[in-house]
């Protein structure tokens, strides 16, 4: 997943450098990527469904999906519904992204995307759920292992 989110970004459009590449031949702004992603996060954080949060401020379970991948963007006033919805300030969905004006382009970065997506898995939020089941001591422990085979499959795809 990582080579693919990476090349999404990597490669932009001629007509528009700030424009990411997607897989339809539909352009979605990093900056809405980046909103969506943050939405994912709060929602997740919230302990919500896709299903439940579209309950709270009227969208489809498929809405928030596109919402959440960056797909359709997030009108302002959609924004200030599902920031109500979830308790949260309007402004925490542009956390993380430069200044406007500031020159800087607005990326994303492949590592992040693909672990928001891997933590709105149900397999994701059940290895978070059990992790934090463990004392703290052996959390340490168990990043360890994970990190010591980690390092064990990188240097066999090396080889």
């Amino acid at each position: 997943m990582h080579n693919r989110v990476a090349k999404r970004f990597a490669s932009s459009s001629l007509r528009n450098g700030y424009r990411a590449e997607d897989d339809s031949d539909q352009a979605s702004h990093p900056v809405d990527i980046h909103v969506g992603q943050q939405l994912r996060i709060r929602r997740i954080h919230s302990n919500l469904s896709q299903t439940e949060l579209g309950q709270k401020v009227g969208l489809s379970y498929q809405q928030v999906q596109k919402y959440e991948s960056g797909k359709n963007r997030i009108s302002a006033s959609m924004l200030y519904e599902i920031a109500s919805g979830l308790n949260v300030p309007v402004g925490c969905f542009f956390d993380g992204l430069p200044e406007p004006g500031s020159g800087e382009g607005a990326t994303i970065a492949p590592e992040a995307d693909e672990r928001i997506a891997y933590l709105s898995t149900a397999e994701g939020r059940r290895f978070v759920e059990e992790i934090l089941r463990l004392p703290p001591k052996l959390r340490t422990r168990t990043l360890a292992l994970i990190r010591a085979i980690a390092g064990n499959e990188e240097k066999a795809d090396e080889d």
